[in-house]
């Protein structure tokens, strides 16, 4: 008689912990296993994150070591260091970030953080535009438009899709 009690309590806690309740009561089975395998992360995506990383790192260490480089050579007041100190702090987080993105495989959140980052070099081509700096803004032009192709292909659809941001299975459709 202990035995089979002893027995029928271990498949009963196996059961548990292999199976999970739903709301309804129903069980979901291997909801303790690994996760799915994650979504790969195309070569040339991952060359574009990297390529973009060293871009923004190198802006980072301009800012730093020769922030001069960013006035034209004029030369540097407290309120320019200020801001140098600022594109310094802000590039370096960037780059590291994408990089820990793609280290991670966390496709979903690199899209955006493409989008986040493809955003701010357009808002630098307005800029730049405004200023008559005509030079830089075919750079930050082709820097942004692969870095939106990139995110759209992560995603699985264009980014400007409400859908792209959601996780998956995280909504209904009406």
């Amino acid at each position: 008689m202990k035995t089979s009690t002893l027995k029928s309590l271990e498949e009963g806690v196996s059961t548990v912990t292999k199976n999970s309740l739903q709301a309804d009561g129903s069980a979901k089975a291997d909801d303790l296993k690994t996760p799915q395998s994650v979504k790969r992360i195309p070569l040339w995506v991952s060359i574009v994150v990297i390529l973009g990383a060293l871009l923004t790192a190198t802006g980072a260490v301009i800012s730093k070591v020769d922030p001069t480089l960013l006035t034209s050579g004029s030369p540097m007041t407290d309120a320019a260091r200020v801001y140098a100190d600022y594109m310094f702090a802000r590039n370096l987080s960037l780059a590291v970030m994408l990089l820990l993105l793609l280290l991670l495989r966390a496709p979903r959140m690199l899209a955006g953080f493409m989008v986040l980052i493809a955003l701010i070099q357009f808002i630098d081509v307005a800029d730049d535009l405004a200023r008559g700096a005509f030079l830089l803004v075919p750079g930050l032009l082709v820097f942004a438009t692969v870095f939106l192709i990139g995110a759209s292909r992560l995603f699985g659809q264009a980014f400007w899709y409400v859908d792209a941001w959601r996780e998956l299975g995280s909504h209904s459709k009406t």
